[in-house]
């Protein structure tokens, strides 16, 4: 490289690093504390069901599949171990969405069937969604198993209007 080449580089990468150092500056001021914390709540709610969610989901899917819901698939297909499965269905036992027989394998009760619907269907539309915009099929099914999660009725709701308008 040439020393104008190398002046120019290093002159251009300074550039970014003050770019980057810059402090961004927030386009309206802070909410009010309570509204504010509502939505940290919100969040926090969310984090602590898209686990259960996540579970109940992947146990309708597998016994939809004609397949049954083993805590060795369970594990396999969330890359986990199976003692992390183990202590999960245990919740979910106490929690009344899904029962286990012995050498049979896991089902899900009337309540967990209810969630899993409820999480399929956000899925199927945040994907959707993701899609109509442009992004690909498998980015799309990535960004959408964390994001329907997140998101609440209305946003859905926009989205699927989104969704007819541009058709």
């Amino acid at each position: 490289m040439t020393a104008g080449r190398f002046r120019f580089r290093a002159a251009q990468e300074e550039r970014v690093l003050a770019l980057r150092n810059r402090p961004v500056r927030r386009e309206k001021p802070l909410p009010d504390a309570e509204i504010h914390s509502e939505g940290f709540r919100q969040t926090r709610e969310a984090r602590r069901s898209a686990l259960v969610e996540d579970y109940v989901e992947l146990i309708a899917d597998l016994i939809e599949d004609g397949n049954e819901a083993r805590q060795v698939d369970i594990a396999a297909r969330l890359g986990v171990a199976q003692p992390t499965v183990a202590k999960m269905l245990t919740r979910l036992c106490a929690d009344g969405l899904v029962s286990r027989k012995p050498y049979r394998g896991v089902f899900l009760t009337e309540a967990g069937r209810k969630v899993a619907e409820e999480s399929r269907i956000r899925h199927q539309t945040v994907e959707a969604f993701l899609r109509s915009l442009g992004v690909s099929a498998e980015t799309a099914r990535i960004d959408a198993e964390g994001i329907e999660h997140h998101v609440s009725a209305e946003t859905l709701e926009a989205f699927r209007k989104a969704m007819t308008t541009a058709r």
